[in-house]
């Protein structure tokens, strides 16, 4: 696989990796963009799957690339094919050049012929994301709280240590995502990185219930910086109000031997609800991006309220991906969304401002008055009726 295009008289190859010596350059760039030793950068991209590693030649030498990680997205109780991208890496010299925005658009263009609905990618800066066509999609949060504040007690359920390698995992994090707009169907590199840590890391897993009946689950690491100690929630799971109390309280029981709790979760974060006080905060929250990449499979296999029945007609501009463009009509019944092509275009907006409309992020309301969409009132109110939902996050960083 091999396509070439020439921008600004520069001209450009993308192509799969071909060698080792292909997988050591590509590493050795990662490792001057992310301030990494060569060896962690060689040590990711063989985790993450060579197979996987797409790079951006100038006159036959590597000077740049990316990873794709092929997964899902959950919203509203379906999950879309997802091809996360990460890794996004260009050699120092070459920047500036145009090699970062053809590596994109070929990406983006192998997406398409390959079926992907949708592509999702955190941004180390929106401009370049957003000139191929991606837009804010969702949440990734980090919150944290003082242990002694935390002040709940009660433990309705048992908590049990379980070995990383269960199953039990794997089926109650399941459960929890189909009821969060934006979480990953995870594929097994990410779950690897909570399951099979680094020598660095150590992590330990509880189960929260009986083993027969498990409620949730909650994965944790402790360290110590700027001499404070931390417990991190890794990863957790809490499917009822009782697993949610015995999550804080398990948490607060660790309060005699470390100062600071961290965790992620949504903006709107549900888990705080339960707490007596407000002493949490938020240490940071970043904006993950989604690409549409073909419009007609993303709409039909996104999951919508089973309680709507109605039509929207689109009209959809995309500058890259000319097959996208034109005149849909999108048809919601028991939870399905039908999309044919035709129609009026009472709604209108680009590929961008149909990401965040997928998502869920902004209401159609917000997307009007930010420019990113334009149409009848009739239309924004039913867009508002479709689109619906919680806001969307995911607990995973690529």
């Amino acid at each position: 696989m091999a396509a070439s295009v020439n921008i600004m008289k520069r001209e450009f190859e993308y192509s799969t990796v071909t060698s080792s010596e292909d997988v050591q350059k590509f590493g050795s760039i990662l490792a001057q963009c992310f301030l990494a030793s060569p060896d962690e950068e060689q040590a990711w991209v063989k985790r993450m799957g060579v197979e996987n590693i797409r790079v951006i030649r100038e006159q036959k030498e590597i000077v740049g690339g990316l990873v794709t990680i092929p997964m899902g997205q959950w919203r509203n109780g379906g999950t879309v094919p997802m091809t996360g991208i990460a890794g996004v890496g260009i050699a120092p010299e070459s920047r500036g050049s145009g090699a970062a925005l053809s590596l994109m658009q070929q990406a983006i263009k192998e997406l398409y012929v390959n079926d992907v609905p949708t592509s999702v990618l955190y941004p180390a800066t929106q401009r370049l994301y957003r000139n191929v066509g991606y837009e804010q999609g969702g949440s990734f949060c980090s919150w944290e709280i003082p242990a002694q504040s935390i002040q709940i007690k009660e433990q309705p359920l048992p908590v049990k240590s379980v070995s990383l390698d269960s199953e039990i995992y794997y089926e109650l994090y399941t459960k929890q995502a189909r009821n969060i707009n934006g979480y990953l169907n995870r594929n097994q590199t990410i779950w690897n990185r909570i399951i099979q840590p680094s020598d660095k890391e150590v992590f330990y897993g509880y189960v929260i219930g009986s083993i027969e009946k498990p409620e949730g689950y909650i994965i944790i690491s402790q360290y110590s910086r700027d001499n404070e100690n931390i417990l991190s929630v890794v990863d957790w799971v809490t499917l009822t109000n009782a697993a949610t109390k015995t999550f804080w309280s398990f948490l607060s029981n660790h309060r005699s031997q470390i100062d600071k709790i961290r965790w992620r979760s949504s903006a709107i974060d549900n888990l705080m609800f339960i707490l007596p006080e407000q002493t949490a905060k938020n240490r940071f929250i970043q904006r993950w991006m989604l690409r549409i990449i073909n419009v007609e499979k993303a709409l039909s296999s996104r999951g919508y309220s089973p309680g709507i029945e109605t039509e929207l007609q689109l009209e959809i501009t995309d500058d890259l991906i000319a097959e996208n463009n034109g005149k849909y009509v999108l048809s919601i019944a028991k939870g399905c969304g039908k999309i044919i092509k035709g129609g009026k275009g009472e709604l209108k907006l680009d590929i961008r401002g149909l990401a965040s409309l997928f998502t869920g992020l902004f209401s159609p309301q917000q997307l009007q008055v930010a420019g990113k969409i334009d149409g009848t009132e009739q239309a924004i109110s039913t867009a508002t009726q479709i689109f619906a939902g919680t806001s969307p996050w995911m607990m995973d960083f690529f």
